[in-house]
């Protein structure tokens, strides 16, 4: 399996409602601290895709942003917005509450 496929399998678990940051995603794919190839990876899909690469954050809770998005970073918040997810004033996601706990893989 390639590293990209080995990173999307593990986003494909991500349930509705919660989240993963990258380097989580890393080190369930045993690439760790490969955090930034994660983004890569995630970059990559087809954003009408069955990867939830929106369930993926950085490890402030925060939606990262990209020049390369063309202006579209609130497109992911809105994804998670739907899904129940709340961010607070300083738009960040309590990762207390909604960071995905895998207990088997």
């Amino acid at each position: 399996m390639s590293t990209y496929n080995r990173i999307y399998a593990i986003v494909r678990q991500i349930p509705i409602g919660k989240v993963a940051t990258y380097g989580q995603v890393a080190e369930l794919a045993e690439l760790y601290g490969k955090a930034r190839l994660v983004g890569y990876a995630l970059y990559r899909v087809d954003k009408n895709s069955d990867i939830p690469w929106h369930r993926v954050i950085n490890a402030k809770g925060e939606v990262s942003e990209s020049p390369l998005r063309l202006g579209s970073d609130y497109v992911q918040r809105s994804l998670l917005e739907a899904e129940g997810i709340e961010f607070n004033a300083e738009a960040k996601i309590d990762l207390r509450k909604y960071q995905w706990q895998p207990t088997i893989l």
